[in-house]
């Protein structure tokens, strides 16, 4: 049995993404005071009263990073998942239905895929409004089409299988065959991707708080914190740093993970290996 080898850059990203997740689930139980409320004077330094200061409006900003998580990162989760379902769904479908509709959904996806994601987003955001259902829906249709695109190659690969072929002549219905055959075995690539794909959305999300159209005020968003706090800046004080640097570091662990995962798998581009 061969033993499972983590390296230590893994590790870390391991670590620190399972603390922030913690944060995101235990965040309303542990934050020192109410993340909407005024508690103290407008940008006031780090203290033993506010650990890392206070933002624009007075409001403890230690209280609104850990309330953060839980907005920010669970957007992206749900997005993602979303996404993936979508993405993976057709993307299976295509493979195995035949060249017509395969043709069909590649050139649908080739339409929106001829528009960058951010400028697509905005405009349906700035049409339709920024509420959560619509930010969560818009992000995870326009990121479906890169899901699909993975989804797709790896499903073609596994569909030419023996395997596959002994099912159709078993008789099998076609989502029988997409749901036992093709997907387990296109799993390795499709995870490692599932981690980039939440990377992206993660950024999608605070991009777009950043720029007023993602999660709106009070409720706490790291971009949102980001773009509340940017003038601070100027004077020297560190308000906009923290949320930037939240949303750094769980980037940079997501990466670490993802690294590790596409060494011991198949890349999303090359062939799964049969289970």
């Amino acid at each position: 049995m061969t033993r499972l080898r983590i390296p230590p850059t893994a590790i870390f990203g391991i670590i620190v993404l399972a603390l922030f997740i913690g944060f995101a689930l235990i965040g309303p139980w542990i934050v020192p005071y109410d993340p909407e409320t005024t508690v103290g004077r407008t940008w006031s330094g780090p203290s033993a009263e506010f650990w890392l200061g206070t933002d624009n409006i007075g409001r403890d900003i230690l209280s609104r990073v850990i309330s953060g998580a839980r907005t920010t990162i669970g957007l992206a989760l749900v997005t993602t998942l979303l996404s993936f379902a979508i993405g993976v769904s057709l993307g299976i479908f295509a493979a195995v239905a035949g060249p017509r509709v395969d043709a069909f959904l590649s050139r649908v996806i080739d339409m929106f895929l001829s528009v960058p994601v951010l400028i697509m987003a905005l405009i349906v955001l700035t049409a339709l409004g920024s509420s959560i259902p619509t930010l969560i829906l818009t992000i995870a249709l326009l990121d479906s089409t890169r899901v699909y695109l993975v989804a797709r190659a790896v499903a073609v690969d596994v569909a030419t299988r023996d395997f596959v072929d002994v099912a159709r002549l078993r008789g099998e219905s076609l989502p029988w065959i997409m749901a036992h055959e093709i997907l387990p075995n296109a799993l390795p690539p499709l995870i490692s991707e599932f981690g980039l794909r939440f990377c992206f959305n993660f950024l999608y999300v605070a991009s777009l708080s950043f720029l007023g159209l993602g999660v709106q005020p009070p409720q706490a968003d790291w971009g949102g914190m980001v773009r509340e706090n940017g003038q601070a800046i100027s004077f020297g004080i560190l308000a906009p740093i923290w949320p930037a640097l939240a949303i750094a570091i769980v980037t940079v662990a997501v990466n670490l993970i993802v690294d590790w995962l596409l060494s011991r798998n198949v890349r999303p581009s090359g062939a799964s290996a049969e289970l």
